[in-house]
C-alpha cells in the first residue's frame, strides 16, 4: 500500500515537472492536432461523408498547405454533379453569403458534429468553407497561434475575392473563437472589417480553459501552478485572447454558448457579450452584437448547439440584418491551388 502511494504521489508531482522542462507538451495539448478523428476518413475524397462538396488545398505561406471543404448551398445542389473545383470556386460569387468555419481543437473538418453543421449551414442557403489549419488532418506544418491566424486571414481574402467581394462570415467553435477574433483583429490592422463573426462556444483566453479543465484542477492545489501555466503558455507564444480582441473589433459579433457546456463555461460567453457591448458603445456605432443562450435542460453541452431546431433562424436573421458593404482591403494575388 505504501508502496502504491508513493507512486501516486511521484506521478502527481511529476506533472508539473515534466511541463516545466518539456513546455511544448501543453501546445500539443491544447492543439490536440495528432488526434485525427475520425480515423479512416479520406479527406480528399468529402463525399464519403458530406454531398455537394469538393476538397482543395490553398499555400497559404510558403511550405504549409492547408485541407479545405468547399460545400455548396442548396441552390447549386442540382448543379454540383461531376463538377470540377474551379466551377464550385465560381458559384462562390453567385449571392449567397459565405461561411468560414473554423473548428475547434482535436481532430479534422470530418468530425461528426461539424459535419452535421455543415449540413444544416448548406441547406440553410450559404457556402461552407471548412478549414483544417495547419498541422490538423491532412494540411502540412506545425499549429502555432500565429499560423493558424494566418491560415484564416488568408482563406478570408481568398474567399472575399472569389465572391467578388460578397458576405464572408466567420464562424469559430471553441479553439477556432480565437483563431477568428485574432484574423479579425488583423483585417483591421490592415484597414478593414470582417463582415461578421460568429462565435459558438467561446472563451476569454486559452489558458482560462486549461485552468478550469478537470485535470488542472486538481494542480491547483500546488503554490505555484497556475502560474506555471500562464508562464509556460507565454513562453511557447499561445493566449487566444478574445477578451482582448474584442475590446477592439467592430464587426457584427453573433455569441452561441449553452449554459451546460462542460468544456468552456457558459460565463465566460457572458463575459465576451459584455466586452462587445462596450466596445460598441465605445465607438457609438450601432453595429449588431447579440448573444443567444441555450438553457442546460437542453443538453446542447459543447459540442451540439447544432441540434436547436432554430439555429438557421438565428443565424439568418443575424446575416439578414448585415449593412450592405463594397469590398474593403486588398486581397492577396490569386496563387496556384492545388486539388
Amino acid at each position: 500500500m505504501k508502496k502504491a502511494l508513493m507512486c501516486l504521489i511521484t506521478a502527481y508531482a511529476s506533472v508539473p515537472v515534466i511541463l516545466y522542462v518539456f513546455p511544448w507538451i501543453l501546445g500539443h495539448v491544447i492543439f490536440s492536432h495528432l488526434l485525427r478523428f475520425p480515423l479512416f476518413v479520406d479527406l480528399s475524397r468529402p463525399g464519403d461523408v458530406l454531398n455537394h462538396t469538393c476538397n482543395f488545398y490553398l499555400d497559404t505561406e510558403e511550405g504549409v498547405s492547408v485541407g479545405v471543404w468547399h460545400t455548396l448551398p442548396v441552390s447549386q445542389w442540382e448543379k454540383a454533379a461531376g463538377r470540377s473545383p474551379e466551377w464550385y470556386w465560381e458559384t462562390l460569387g453567385d449571392g449567397n453569403p459565405v461561411i468560414i468555419y473554423l473548428h475547434g481543437n482535436l481532430g479534422t473538418r470530418a468530425i461528426r458534429h461539424r459535419v452535421e453543421l455543415v449540413k444544416i449551414l448548406s441547406a440553410a442557403g450559404y457556402h461552407i468553407l471548412s478549414l483544417d489549419y495547419r498541422g490538423f488532418g491532412d494540411s502540412t506544418g506545425e499549429p502555432s497561434e500565429s499560423g493558424l491566424t494566418t491560415d484564416a486571414l488568408y482563406l478570408y481574402h481568398w474567399a472575399k475575392k472569389q465572391s467578388r467581394g460578397g458576405l464572408v462570415c466567420l464562424w469559430g467553435h471553441s479553439l477556432g473563437t480565437g483563431v477568428a477574433t485574432n484574423t479579425a483583429v488583423k483585417l483591421q490592422e490592415e484597414g478593414s472589417a470582417a463582415d461578421a463573426i460568429i462565435l459558438e462556444a467561446p472563451y476569454t483566453r486559452i489558458g482560462d480553459v486549461v485552468r478550469k479543465h478537470p485535470l488542472a484542477k486538481i494542480y491547483m492545489l500546488l503554490p505555484g501552478f497556475e502560474n506555471l501555466i500562464w508562464n509556460i503558455l507565454d513562453k511557447i507564444n499561445i493566449d487566444f485572447a478574445n477578451d482582448e480582441n474584442l475590446k477592439t473589433v467592430i464587426s457584427p459579433l453573433l455569441i452561441l454558448h449553452a449554459e451546460d457546456d462542460n468544456i468552456v463555461p457558459y460565463d465566460m460567453g457572458v463575459k465576451l457579450h459584455q466586452i462587445s457591448l462596450q466596445t460598441k458603445k465605445k465607438h457609438d456605432s450601432d453595429v449588431q452584437v447579440e448573444m443567444i443562450s441555450y438553457r442546460a435542460d437542453l443538453g446542447l453541452c459543447h459540442n451540439y448547439i447544432y441540434l436547436d431546431p432554430n439555429l438557421m433562424n438565428t443565424v439568418g436573421k443575424f446575416l439578414q440584418n448585415l449593412p450592405s458593404k463594397e469590398e474593403t482591403g486588398s486581397p492577396p494575388e490569386e496563387e496556384e491551388v492545388d486539388q
